[in-house]
């Protein structure tokens, strides 16, 4: 069974980056889709970013078009979301998940316990 753990969360100013790891464990981690979730306070979890398990397509929402770059390394298993010019509204714990390849959330069977991400203006 494939174990998801994200890390690299804090607190950052408005414009600032951070880059955000997803470690997996398992030897089925490489068959998976992952994609980054996120979920701020009061509201839904909603989709973020996504590749494929064959790590040539990637998805993203488009409130994130252009600022998240989502990549991955199988031989590390690991799954990296890249967040450039960080906005106040980025503030969210951010989930990794492991599943198919889409943009609803039904299609992730397994999750992470999140990071937070906290953006000061």
């Amino acid at each position: 069974q494939v174990q998801l753990a994200e890390s690299g969360g804090g607190l950052v100013q408005a414009g600032g980056s951070l880059r955000l790891s997803c470690v997996g464990s398992g030897y089925e981690f490489r068959r998976y889709g992952i994609a980054w979730f996120r979920q701020a306070p009061g509201k839904e979890r909603e989709f973020v970013a996504g590749v494929s398990w064959s790590v040539d397509s990637t998805i993203y929402a488009d409130s994130v078009k252009g600022r998240f770059t989502i990549s991955r390394d199988n031989d590390k298993k690991t799954v990296y979301l890249q967040i450039n010019t960080l906005k106040y509204d980025d503030t969210a714990v951010y989930y990794c998940a492991a599943g198919g390849f889409s943009y609803d959330r039904q299609d992730y069977t397994i999750w992470g316990r999140g990071t937070q991400v906290t953006v000061s203006s």
